[in-house]
């Protein structure tokens, strides 16, 4: 059960990523760059506590939207990002 768990956390998290991949239309290159090693950083990640706790990949998907709905949101208000 743990592992049908680690499985439907890592689709989340490669759901999550749609909204890293499409940034691209209000963050400006640079910081899309990191905002995109990030995301793949957070995915080596969950394969590796996949290996060893298979449930806890099941926090990978809120945490990362939390990131990056405030990382945008600090872009957009501090930075002057916009569409």
């Amino acid at each position: 059960m743990e592992k049908v768990a680690g499985i439907v956390g890592l689709v989340l998290y490669l759901g999550v990523g749609f909204f890293y991949l499409t940034s691209g239309l209000v963050v400006p290159f640079p910081w899309l760059g990191l905002l995109w090693a990030i995301w793949l950083g957070g995915l080596i990640w969950a394969v590796l506590v996949f290996r060893s706790r298979p449930a806890f990949v099941l926090l990978f998907a809120p945490l990362a939207f939390g990131f990056w709905f405030l990382f945008v949101t600090a872009g957009e208000r501090f930075l002057g990002w916009t569409a």
